[in-house]
């Protein structure tokens, strides 16, 4: 039999280029998308230096962009005659708070990390159901947690996790399996790529500039300190392609387990206020 056919999106660095390789190493062809096929050389050496070249293909695809979605998917099926499984981890980070952004900045927040969600998961339903196959979406700790001056993002990964909590009952009638997989900080490029100048934004933040020091400060230190490598959360990820039956919710360390349990124990949501007003001092 050929190999299952998994499409990941978001695969040029980070997690999703682990995700690609550790899926090809696992046996699966890795459909690995992006929007700028320019910048796959990380992965095509990645992928070449564990021997698994020959089942990682590069494809582009633009998550905010139907007609870029429809077409790399009708690409897949036209070439493979099938598509096993979806790997929704395409998402752009963003700092900032509500009185010194735009509702236009967190709209382009929403239609990166949400609506390109919705637009790869609608193609790609349909020849899931025909395969009953697995549509998992890596989200963040920050779906569960809301998080200082990450408003816009913590909004759009929320809308992420409702989705699919409310999806997977739906979709597992027709033979679908819905997972989310929380990541907490993990040393990547996707920290670098928010763009965050710390000393101009503290500089630009007037009445908020305490808190947003301390909460930059604070962040940098987390993540040079605890950050989980690219390879360990993408490993959780390739996890729910081979498990007989995965969970509805992963998270990919110890450390995001007791943050995401923190909220889900927090009924009047004090303990977590608690852990992040510390955040900002």
């Amino acid at each position: 039999m050929s190999a299952p056919t998994a499409l990941i999106t978001g695969t040029s660095s980070g997690i999703g280029l682990a995700i690609a390789v550790g899926a090809a190493r696992a046996g699966w062809r890795a459909v690995a998308t992006m929007r700028d096929v320019s910048r796959s050389d990380a992965l095509r050496r990645a992928a070449d230096a564990v021997g698994v070249a020959d089942l990682v293909e590069v494809r582009r695809l633009d998550v905010v962009d139907p007609a870029s979605v429809s077409a790399c998917v009708a690409a897949v099926i036209a070439e493979h005659g099938r598509l096993d499984a979806v790997v929704n981890n395409a998402g752009a980070g963003h700092v900032g708070t509500l009185e010194q952004e735009t509702v236009d900045d967190v709209r382009a927040v929403m239609e990166v990390n949400f609506f390109g969600v919705l637009h790869v998961s609608r193609a790609a339903l349909p020849h899931l159901r025909a395969s009953r196959g697995r549509l998992v979406t890596v989200t963040s700790v920050g779906g569960v947690v809301g998080q200082p001056f990450n408003e816009g993002y913590c909004a759009a990964k929320f809308a992420v996790e409702g989705f699919m909590e409310a999806l997977a009952p739906v979709a597992a009638t027709v033979g679908v399996t819905v997972t989310v997989v929380e990541p907490g900080a993990v040393a990547s490029e996707f920290v670098a790529n928010v763009g965050v100048d710390r000393d101009a934004a503290v500089a630009q933040a007037g009445v908020y500039a305490p808190a947003l020091r301390a909460y930059l400060d604070r962040t940098a230190g987390a993540f040079a300190a605890a950050a989980q490598s690219p390879a360990d959360a993408a490993a959780a990820v390739v996890a729910t392609l081979t498990d007989p039956e995965p969970a509805p919710r992963v998270q990919t360390s110890t450390t995001a387990r007791q943050f995401v349990g923190a909220k889900l124990a927090d009924l009047d949501g004090r303990a977590v206020a608690t852990i992040t007003a510390g955040w900002l001092v």
